[in-house]
């Protein structure tokens, strides 16, 4: 199982400034085997920087500098800690990035209505991987709409494929969106200085996200499970 954040501030932060707090999720998480980043850029013409990496947070010293160097207003970020040691690649290494660009996702837990529509997308040459998460990215591909707000969608995919999932995007304007939908995992919002994070919750039913990784965090709330939250 993974974990992952999103994070907005009315300013731009250096992404390094969430560097501690992203160690202590992955140490405390037990993540580890790979980790990634999508920010917004203000760039109309490529609205998401990414990076992917198949080694874990804490091994990844030039990639922390390259990402922690950038200045942005909102961050999507996914530790990997996958169901099925099968999946460990880039392919299936997150976030994914929508094609044409119109959203940035990431996954934490396990969709259970999967495989079917692996193999439509299978059918189809959208698939890479072998995890459930990019199945979910090719199903959110389809159902995007910009009529539709991103909490919409997100519910959509998870009335769709069900289980036990966190799902989070960010788009192009850097709007944030994190549903939460994992009760082995649950999602807190709060306040790190200037900067709004929705955080997934280390695998502890209780608040020691707060305790290990964030003790510093002020207004603090639990998101309640089958919503969806933008910052």
């Amino acid at each position: 199982m993974c974990e992952l954040f999103v994070a907005r501030a009315d300013e731009p932060f250096r992404i390094d400034e969430l560097w501690p707090f992203t160690e202590r999720l992955e140490h405390y998480g037990i993540a580890g085997f790979g980790w990634g980043a999508a920010w917004a850029t203000g760039d109309a013409a490529a609205p998401f920087g990414i990076h992917r990496e198949t080694v874990g947070f804490r091994e990844d010293g030039a990639g922390r500098a390259t990402v922690g160097a950038v200045e942005t207003t909102s961050l999507l970020l996914h530790l990997r800690r996958p169901s099925r040691f099968t999946t460990l690649g880039l392919a299936d290494t997150q976030p994914f990035v929508d094609p044409v660009a119109r959203f940035a996702f990431g996954h934490n837990g396990e969709l259970i209505a999967w495989r079917a529509w692996r193999r439509r997308f299978r059918a189809q040459g959208r698939i890479h991987g072998r995890a459930d998460s990019e199945v979910g990215a090719r199903w959110l591909e389809d159902a995007w709409r910009a009529e539709a707000p991103p909490e919409r969608v997100l519910v959509e995919l998870h009335e769709a494929l069900g289980g036990p999932a966190n799902l989070a995007v960010l788009t192009p304007d850097g709007t944030p969106c994190v549903y939460a939908g994992n009760d082995e995992n649950p999602v807190f919002s709060f306040r790190l200085g200037r900067i709004r994070i929705v955080s997934t919750g280390i695998y502890s039913l209780d608040r020691s996200l707060f305790r290990l990784t964030a003790p510093g965090a002020t207004e603090r709330a639990l998101v309640r499970r089958g919503t969806a939250l933008s910052l």
